[in-house]
């Protein structure tokens, strides 16, 4: 994305008080043929005409503030953001640094609002990770995406409303934990690495909730989302029961959910269930925004060959035909099962991992889409003009 961020043919001036109106990337001069223009109009006219899948509208076009300062050491740029992007500007930063020939710093502050009205404390937004059905992976998906996004520099929790079977203890590693209260009214949400976390199988015997009636799964899901003392949070992961039956439904009405992220296999199975996880969330009037494809391909350790064991492009497919995105392909890979089952993430124990990588990628469109659709700010929200005859 970056082969054409700096070339020798000179550029138009650019006014500094407008955004660029072109779908193209352009490509600012770099430090050979600058003439005039200091290093810092280069950087600015960088942020004002960047384009990728993430800023189709430029990063200056979204951005709600920006300073940059020159000093000694180099140049810092302080951006307040409206959804997490840090990796994909500190790239750009890197790639500045090295054509301007001196060091260039992105700081990145996010300011991220409420999408969707609601009544609870010190949540922004909640997103929920579905499925059509279990064994896809949804779970720990979910727990891979809440820490890919504090990686991108948000605050986040986690909430298991899989009632009948939840996983979120054993994924945290905080199976046996029980939380406490401060005032006796309120739990307070548990803390694994950062993320803070609430499930029923914090409070219950392992197969005790295996045994309850929907109506009592509903009310238990919405103590938790309602009594729990959530810090002040950019994003609420809610990790949905596996299905699309009536306890589904009943969920997916009652919490004020800005949008859903459904998980999927390339398997036609897999895929046939994720449709009707996408009409049940059109049917609660539930924005999808996005389609996750795990165990997308093997990935051989030894050679780096690419297989793909349970089919290929589904999860495209299905995400053109229902106009979503396909958000990210996960692959088969041995080592989000051993994270798994100790309780750990490669977003903590390897950060720099092309695994990491994978999951950073899908978080920053996942925070970007919901901008780009839903949030009033958002240059490519429709404009209502009202004209009187």
């Amino acid at each position: 994305m970056f082969k054409q961020l700096f070339s020798r043919k000179k550029q138009p001036p650019i006014n500094k008080s407008t955004n660029s109106s072109s779908d193209d990337k352009l490509t600012p001069e770099n430090e050979a043929d600058t003439g005039s223009n200091s290093v810092q109009d280069i950087i600015l006219d960088n942020l004002q005409n960047y384009r990728s899948a993430l800023f189709v509208d430029s990063i200056l076009t979204i951005c709600l503030s920006h300073q940059i300062k020159e000093n000694h050491n180099g140049i810092t740029v302080d951006l307040v953001m409206p959804f997490p992007c840090i990796g994909e500007l500190s790239i750009l930063a890197e790639t500045l640094s090295e054509n301007l020939k001196c060091k260039v710093i992105i700081n990145v502050e996010l300011a991220i609002t409420p999408i969707r009205k609601h009544e609870l404390n010190n949540i922004s937004n909640i997103i929920a990770i579905a499925s059509g059905k279990g064994g896809v992976g949804k779970s720990t998906t979910a727990v891979n995406l809440a820490y890919a996004l504090m990686a991108e520099g948000a605050s986040v929790g986690i909430l298991d409303a899989d009632i009948y079977g939840p996983s979120i203890p054993t994924l945290l590693g905080l199976k046996g934990i029980k939380p406490t209260s401060n005032d006796g009214k309120l739990l307070t949400p548990l803390n694994a690495q950062g993320l803070h976390a609430m499930s029923i199988g914090f409070l219950v015997a392992e197969n005790d909730a295996t045994v309850w009636r929907g109506p009592m799964a509903s009310s238990a899901f919405n103590q938790l989302l309602n009594e729990t003392a959530w810090p002040k949070l950019d994003y609420l992961i809610v990790d949905m029961p596996p299905g699309t039956g009536d306890i589904q439904l009943t969920l997916a009405q009652k919490v004020p959910v800005a949008g859903a992220v459904i998980i999927t296999t390339p398997q036609d199975l897999a895929l046939a269930d994720a449709i009707k996880g996408i009409a049940m969330f059109e049917k609660v009037k539930v924005p999808v925004l996005g389609v996750i494809e795990n165990m997308s391909y093997h990935l051989c350790e030894n050679c780096g060959h690419q297989s793909a064991l349970f089919g290929q492009g589904g999860g495209e497919d299905i995400a053109t035909q229902y106009n979503t995105r396909l958000l990210g392909e996960l692959p088969l890979d041995i080592v989000i099962r051993q994270d798994a089952d100790l309780g750990q993430s490669c977003l903590i124990e390897n950060s720099t991992s092309d695994l990491a990588q994978v999951y950073r990628r899908i978080a920053r469109k996942l925070g970007a889409e919901l901008y780009n659709k839903l949030d009033a700010r958002s240059p490519q929200t429709a404009e209502i003009a009202i004209k009187v005859l």
